[in-house]
Order: C-alpha cells, then sequence, then structure tokens
C-alpha cells in the first residue's frame, strides 16, 4: 500500500513524493523531488521537476480524472523502490552515531518517546527518507493517525514551554514563509503558522510535524472544476483540518466542503471560525460541490484565511 509521505524510485533514479493513497489506473500518484546525479541526489524545485518530465520522461506526466488534475504518476511496474517512512525512522532509531540530523532526530525522537508518543507511530520523510541530507537539513517527522498527531502537538506545546524545544527564530519565519509563496501577507502567515504547534526547533535545526491520517477525500467522485470562486464562510467542522488533503466543512449555499491540498493551509482554522477561501469549484454528478485549495502544486492565488477568530 502506498500513502502519502512515501517516496518511490524509478528504474532512471527518480524519485517522488507520493501524494495519494494507493494506486490510479496502475499508477502511484506522486510529484518528482530528487534525482540521482553524480554527486548524489539533486532535489529539483516544481518548475525544474515538471521541465525535466516534459523533456526527458513524458510518461510520468499523468491527467487524473478522478482529481480532474495535471500531475506525476509512476506505473506500479516502473517502481524500481518503495521508502517508507515508518521503517527509515526505524533503521535511523538503530544507528549508534549517526549524521548530525539523524543525530538531531533520534533526540528528539526520545523526547516524544519520553512523553508518551510511541514510536509505531513516527516515520521520517524528506531527505532523510532516502538518504539525502545535508548538515543544514531540516526534519520531516510523519505521525501517523489522527490522535497521536494531536498528542504530538501536546506534547510539542509542552517541550517549548519547557524549553527542551526552541520555537523558530524571526528568521526561520521569514525563510519558511518565502518558501512558500503563499497569497497571505507575512503577518497573516505568521498568526495562523504559531498557532498550530507544528514545527519548532531541536537543537536550532527546524522540524514539523505532519499527519497521514488515512483519509481519502473523494475517491468515489469524479470531480470537474468550474472556475475559481473566493467566498466566506464559517467552519462548521474542522476535525480533518490536519489531513491530507486537508477537510474542512462550511456552511456555503455554494459548496459544503473545502478541500486542501497544499501543506500551507492544513491546520487553516477551527470549526466556529469565519474563514476567506479562494481556490477552484468543483462540482460532480449526484454528489457535493466543493472548493478547492491547491489544485495545482504552485497553487497561485489560493489561500485560506481566518477573517473572525479565536486568537
Amino acid at each position: 500500500m502506498f500513502a502519502a509521505k512515501d517516496f518511490v524510485e524509478t528504474r532512471e533514479g527518480l524519485v517522488f513524493a507520493v501524494v495519494d493513497q494507493g494506486a490510479e489506473e496502475g499508477r502511484v500518484l506522486c510529484f518528482l523531488r530528487y534525482a540521482a546525479s553524480r554527486d548524489g541526489w539533486r532535489k529539483y524545485s516544481t518548475d525544474q521537476a515538471n521541465r525535466l518530465l516534459e523533456q526527458s520522461y513524458p510518461e510520468y506526466l499523468y491527467y487524473s480524472r478522478r482529481l480532474d488534475a495535471h500531475l506525476h504518476a509512476v506505473p506500479l511496474r516502473r517502481i524500481a523502490r518503495h521508502y517508507r517512512p515508518r521503517d527509515v525512522l526505524q533503521e535511523i532509531l538503530r544507528l549508534r552515531k549517526g549524521h548530525p540530523v539523524q543525530r538531531d532526530l533520534m533526540e528528539l525522537c526520545r523526547l516524544y518517546r519520553n512523553h508518551g508518543l510511541e514510536m509505531e507511530h513516527l516515520g521520517v520523510t524528506g531527505s532523510l527518507l532516502i538518504g539525502a541530507q545535508n548538515d543544514r537539513s531540516d526534519i520531516d517527522l510523519v505521525v501517523y493517525g489522527r490522535s497521536n498527531f494531536f498528542q504530538a502537538r501536546k506534547i510539542t506545546r509542552r517541550l517549548l514551554l519547557s524549553r527542551h524545544l526552541q520555537p523558530l527564530t524571526d528568521l526561520h519565519w521569514q525563510e519558511s514563509f518565502e518558501r512558500r509563496a503563499c497569497a497571505l501577507t507575512l503577518q497573516e502567515y505568521l498568526w495562523h503558522e504559531r498557532r498550530k504547534v507544528n514545527k519548532a526547533l531541536i537543537n536550532d535545526r527546524k522540524f514539523d510535524l505532519s499527519l497521514v491520517s488515512g483519509n481519502v477525500e473523494g475517491v468515489s467522485f469524479q470531480y470537474r472544476k468550474h472556475g475559481k470562486v473566493t467566498l466566506q464562510a464559517q467552519v462548521t467542522d474542522a476535525c480533518q483540518g490536519y489531513d491530507y488533503p486537508a477537510v474542512f466543512r462550511i456552511d456555503h449555499a455554494m459548496a459544503a466542503v473545502c478541500v486542501c491540498y497544499t501543506a500551507t493551509y492544513t491546520g487553516q482554522a477551527v470549526a466556529g471560525e469565519r474563514v476567506e477561501i479562494s481556490g477552484h469549484l468543483e462540482r460532480v454528478e449526484n454528489g457535493p460541490s466543493r472548493i478547492v485549495v491547491g489544485s495545482s502544486r504552485e497553487a497561485e492565488g489560493e489561500y485560506i484565511k481566518v477573517i473572525d477568530g479565536y486568537g
């Protein structure tokens, strides 16, 4: 079984990050992140990844009828290796020394374990998943199961208060904001992000927590885009707000739900808050309409922001 945050490697040495659970038409839906080079793994930006596939590997470009979206996909028969975050984390935890990033990861896991979080619920993705880390790498920690994820956030808050972890500095926040290139102002971005408590520093190294819940939104429907919309609505249910994709139930005549595929707006609002959403309206026969934020990886001009919240 393939899940979000897994990586798959092809015979050509291309490494893709899985973005959807399971397979569609015999393909794993994903996005190119790394390619093998003479000097090791080379990381690719969105534009670079699309350009490389268009020029050299067009067979990995794919249109999903179910999602009505263009993305990358690898046929099952072309997968040479499947990297699983849980398995790789356990391998790292068995190391006696390891790379500095790995040692910080070990210490972070020890802190969570000492506060009652079982290691079987954790995994590691990003550069550490394929051994492409360097001295400046961040730690991308995966938490499996919604209740475990919320437990990890509570532990993070306690560790920040006890100073076993450090809050992000202004420079870290600025870099995060610039990397996201989102449609919010810096102040709006900071207000939303700081209250999520899913990012911190360990030994001055940034890490973040992401949830893999197994939720698959809309798998039984084939949605079709009906243009971009911006609306304001009250959030009625945000229990899946940190899922991938994140799901926010809203009270609005145009759509009953907002589905978010970009991590920038994961956990962006809680039930009872009023939000402004800019995204693509999608409709389906005999099913509920929805607004999608992050219909493309760039999600240019798409956002979710709280306009009347709890602080």
